[in-house]
């Protein structure tokens, strides 16, 4: 499979230099501008893997565009290398204070620039795969109640920003503890991972999954209103309901879940703690009213 080329912003008001750049990197996915509120478009559109930014800007310095990239959520983790004729060991030391990852000098020695590079990226991808590992549940892949917390933090400045819905699904396997004490849990850890596949295949690319704990997950779903959840939550229920679980060579069994639904207040509310607690509120009322249903939760 061809590996996805990386793709590095740089930002630069000396269109000569961006030139001599695009071609040095030639290997990589280059996009370039000479104006850094640009650069900020930019970021909100493109998936970036690091950003070379040119430190003598007019109208915002690449400090103060650092800091502004620094202080969105989104784009906080993306590295930032300084290209820059500063040597003085001031300019050094603040590149590092405000979130630089490096620096380049100018003018650019080719050797040292993709040797930087690629460092940076080296670190990147190790840094992926530890937080991969850091990330998901073990037995089901999915992401974990952890990494969902951090990463939800995302979601919410987008869905602020945009004034767009943003809603809660927590849905938890019904008698759980009795498919264990029957069956053994090697059988309660098949449902599990069933029940992980299911979700998986009925959510779509935006929506955030994961294993919230034990038999619980929880799915944050951008732009959707209570309404439109509970389309994504009935779809759900009905395909737990008619799935059959192999016990053995002999036996089949069913199981059911119940959902509760909440959306988040944006104007009021500055993360997603109330959201998530209403929609465990509605999940406790789905279980009190027979479990296999689905209870929605008004803020």
């Amino acid at each position: 499979m061809e590996t996805k080329k990386k793709t590095i912003l740089v930002v630069d008001d000396n269109a000569e230099n961006l030139d001599i750049l695009a071609e040095l990197l030639e290997e990589y996915d280059v996009i370039d501008t000479t104006d850094g509120y640009e650069a900020l478009e930019i970021l909100n559109e493109e998936k970036v893997d690091l950003i070379l930014l040119d430190v003598m800007m007019p109208e915002i310095d690449g400090f103060e565009l650092c800091k502004k990239i620094k202080d969105n959520p989104q784009t906080q983790d993306i590295p930032i290398m300084f290209i820059t004729a500063l040597t003085d060991e001031d300019s050094i030391v603040k590149s590092y204070e405000i979130g630089g990852s490096d620096y380049i000098t100018k003018p650019f020695k080719k050797k040292e620039l993709l040797a930087k590079v690629k460092r940076e990226f080296k670190i990147q991808d190790l840094q992926n795969e530890l937080k991969l590992m850091a990330s998901t549940d073990p037995l089901t892949k999915l992401y974990n109640r952890r990494y969902f917390k951090e990463v939800s933090k995302h979601f919410v400045f987008s869905a602020k920003r945009e004034n767009e819905p943003l809603s809660v699904l927590m849905l938890d396997i019904d008698k759980f503890k009795s498919i264990n004490d029957t069956y053994g849990h090697d059988v309660g850890d098949k449902v599990i991972k069933t029940i992980a596949n299911i979700l998986t295949k009925n959510r779509r690319k935006s929506d955030l999954l994961c294993r919230w704990g034990g038999e619980e997950f929880l799915i944050l779903l951008p732009n959707t209103n209570v309404e439109g959840a509970f389309s994504v939550a009935e779809k759900i229920r009905k395909t737990v309901e008619n799935t059959d679980i192999n016990v053995s060579d002999e036996k089949q069994i069913k199981i059911t879940v119940s959902i509760g639904i909440s959306q988040m207040e944006l104007k009021e509310e500055d993360n997603l703690e109330p959201a998530i607690r209403r929609a465990d509120e509605a999940l406790y009322t789905a279980k009190e009213r027979g479990r296999n249903c689905i209870v929605l939760k008004d803020f």
